[in-house]
């Protein structure tokens, strides 16, 4: 090694370091050399998508996916002794969602860049051509579909010798990727995740950094201290969404936990409220949340015993509920021991509740109500009802026994 070539591999690495974060270069500490993560600039509205069978096209597929990043491309490399006077570094460049065909075009053009760059160091030029022109160099247009065989790896150790191939996907040689046909559907969703999931990732780190602006307290925050729904993208300081959320769950409207700008659909995720809020109040949350759902299956009931209350699925045709938890058996209807055919014994206090709850019912509600009751102890609760307030209105308390008498005008 000439004292020129160390002395412009250490200025090139220096330089390296300077420019780029922690996260994008990371030199090696046993050799000369390092890792480089370059990260594209998509253009905006860039789609994404995995079709299962290769004879679909995207127009019978349909899954898209709108993204803001992919996973970065990665370049290892080691300085050579007579680099960059003589020999090119050597190097390892891998990308998730390419092809090795892809992979192998963008190494030939890192080996042309080292040829117009010989004897001068090449490691910025090649890092400025796979950021700004990957794309473009492989065609790569929106919607970019991923297909089975990405995840590669390739290998170059010197310009001149043609590229060693690794698959990292499922371990297969060329020669058995050559040989395969059948499109591996687990892979490629598990890439699709792989990629979204990135995506996500990133863009939650570049709003971190930034400054916005609640609009609830109209105070300036960093991202850090914010939170934005997913779908609508509104921005609001965790302090002022932590309190909305609290009263809404609070007050049992756990359905209501959507986006406070008026008119605006986007709900919050499951996750984003246990970010939030207390571990009680996300029990609460979570609880009902559950339970409602429930309620919209005609066919769950809640076991009466108070010290259980676990979820029972009602026998077909017979009205009878087994707890699994208390191994309570009990008439779904009357809630009380399991009684075959005989006629309920529905009492006053357990008919006003369900009248209460029918009159109130939209007619979705009132039909499960029917279902789940049947017709006949619906229309016992309005009877009741009916009595209730013509004795409330035309009847009074005698004074003297406190029996029920019909009062006069």
């Amino acid at each position: 090694m000439s004292s020129e070539d160390l002395e412009a591999q250490e200025d090139e690495l220096l330089a390296l370091a300077s420019i780029y974060d922690g996260d994008e270069f990371k030199r090696a500490e046993c050799i000369r050399g390092g890792e480089i993560r370059i990260y594209l600039d998509l253009p905006q509205n860039f789609k994404i998508f995995v079709s299962s069978n290769p004879a679909d096209d995207l127009h019978n597929n349909g899954n898209e996916y709108v993204i803001c990043f992919l996973p970065p491309l990665v370049l290892n490399f080691e300085l050579p002794l007579d680099y960059p006077s003589n020999s090119p570094p050597t190097f390892t460049l891998s990308g998730k969602w390419l092809s090795l065909t892809q992979l192998t075009a963008l190494c030939k053009h890192l080996d042309n860049l080292w040829e117009e760059h010989r004897g001068n160091v090449v490691l910025f030029a090649w890092i400025q051509f796979l950021k700004e022109e990957t794309l473009t160099c492989l065609n790569i247009t929106s919607p970019f579909e991923l297909k089975f065989g990405s995840q590669g790896n390739m290998n170059r150790r010197t310009a001149a010798a043609p590229p060693k191939r690794e698959l990292c996907l499922g371990g297969a040689t060329d020669s058995e990727k050559g040989e395969e046909e059948a499109v591996d559907v687990k892979s490629l969703s598990t890439l699709l995740q792989e990629v979204l999931d990135f995506d996500q990732a990133q863009q939650k780190k570049c709003f971190n950094k930034k400054a916005h602006q609640c609009n609830i307290c109209f105070s300036i925050k960093l991202g850090s201290e914010c939170m934005y729904f997913l779908d609508c993208k509104h921005v609001y300081c965790r302090v002022c969404l932590k309190d909305y959320f609290e009263v809404q769950i609070k007050d049992g409207r756990v359905h209501c936990l959507n986006c406070p700008e008026p008119k605006c659909p986007s709900v919050a995720t499951h996750n984003q409220v246990k970010e939030l809020v207390q571990e009680e109040l996300f029990a609460r949350y979570d609880h009902l949340l559950l339970q409602s759902s429930l309620d919209l299956m005609g066919n769950v009931v809640t076991c009466p015993r108070p010290f259980c209350q676990l979820p029972v699925i009602e026998e077909p045709d017979s009205r009878m509920g087994m707890c699994a938890g208390c191994s309570y058996v009990f008439c779904t209807l009357c809630c009380l021991a399991y009684h075959g055919i005989s006629p309920c014994k529905m009492t006053p206090e357990k008919l006003m509740p369900l009248q209460k709850e029918y009159r109130h019912a939209d007619k979705a509600g009132k039909k499960l109500l029917e279902q789940k009751c049947g017709k006949r102890v619906i229309q016992m609760a309005l009877e009741e009802m009916k009595s209730t307030k013509w004795l409330e209105k035309k009847s009074k308390f005698c004074p003297n026994c406190g029996t029920r008498i019909e009062a006069h005008k």
